[in-house]
């Protein structure tokens, strides 16, 4: 252990598998553990030096009521529903949000964190940005026992609660229609491979095409950073392959409406030519010509339940053990994959 650290409960209970809300109320001396268990880790708590954390302790008594969130981007209706449903619950529990955008950037998001942190809100909601692959100013955030739990972009390598939706089962869905109209040559356009969405979505589409005899080695996946000029450069390499793809799954929205203007400026017909599909259900899915097939996720829904779960960790309902939340997805078939068989 190195010079000046301080022990935290989380290590404590790691040390006896235990809950860190066992080890909470073992050291309160909470009549409602057995003595045996409270005496095991008053012990514990002795031999390894622990020390409360005292401005932790101050921060929950004296609560800021406010809630610290960090989305990727405001303009994103889906990450707009999201603060809505968080908005809307914190504010029935007598809560206010503090609201940070990371813009996407790995940088900017660790600055968010610590600017919410300075401000003294008494826990975060966090999806990440798409440059994140390096997780130390969540462990960091988890070795303070500062509460956080993350929605939609999440990583698994850090022990907080997290609420997604059904990726991979989406993902599945939208394959598995294209299948169904006729496809076979269906190309995936995935996000940044680290993006736990890109893997469950990638997932899910290989899984598809493995029920209809389809190879992962088969497959035609394309990797995007998510902006407008790599979709484009990605839409452009997709028609010029001599063996051409006969529909394009788009891993969220923006990117399917960024084929679909490429797709019209070559002239090719959607869905004749090629079908096309998203996955977000964007306001502008159902209003772009052919109207475009896509996935429905609760955002909404998905902010309440973040929102709610943390409330209920700080008010100690439920206990600090990490949870995994996961809504279901709707397939809504439209014009752009509708095609004759």
């Amino acid at each position: 252990m190195k010079r000046g650290h301080q022990v935290t409960m989380k290590e404590i209970a790691k040390k006896l598998n235990v809950s860190v809300s066992t080890v909470s109320r073992a050291l309160k001396d909470s009549p409602e553990l057995h003595p045996d268990t409270k005496k095991r880790i008053v012990e514990m708590a002795k031999s390894m030096n622990y020390q409360p954390n005292l401005l932790a302790q101050s921060l929950r008594i004296s609560r800021s009521k406010v809630l610290g969130v960090i989305v990727p981007e405001l303009e994103s209706h889906f990450f707009s529903s999201n603060i809505s449903g968080i908005q809307d619950t914190a504010y029935k529990r007598g809560y206010n949000v503090m609201i940070c955008q990371s813009n996407e950037s790995y940088v900017q998001e660790i600055s968010n964190i610590r600017v919410l942190v300075a401000s003294q809100v008494d826990g975060l909601l966090i999806s990440l940005s798409r440059e994140t692959k390096n997780y130390q100013h969540l462990q960091d955030l988890y070795d303070r026992e500062i509460p956080f739990i993350m929605f939609d972009r999440v990583t698994e390598e850090i022990p907080v609660s997290r609420v997604t939706v059904d990726d991979e089962h989406g993902a599945y869905q939208v394959t598995h229609h294209l299948l169904e109209q006729g496809c076979r040559k269906i190309a995936f356009i995935s996000g940044p491979q680290d993006l736990y969405i890109s893997k469950k979505r990638k997932g899910g589409y290989l899984k598809a095409l493995a029920e209809y005899g389809i190879s992962e080695k088969d497959s035609r996946v394309y990797i995007s950073d998510l902006n407008q000029e790599s979709n484009r450069q990605i839409a452009y390499k997709i028609l010029e392959e001599e063996d051409r793809a006969d529909a394009i799954f788009a891993m969220i929205d923006p990117v399917a409406v960024d084929v679909m203007l490429i797709l019209k400026e070559k002239g090719i017909k959607i869905p004749e030519e090629i079908a096309l599909a998203g996955f977000t259900n964007n306001p502008t899915s159902a209003v772009v010509e052919p109207s475009l097939t896509t996935v429905s996720q609760p955002g909404y829904e998905m902010g309440q339940i973040a929102a709610n779960h943390l409330l209920d960790q700080l008010d100690e309902i439920v206990p600090d053990e990490p949870q995994s939340f996961v809504l279901g997805t709707t397939l809504i078939a439209r014009n752009s994959t509708l095609k004759l068989k």
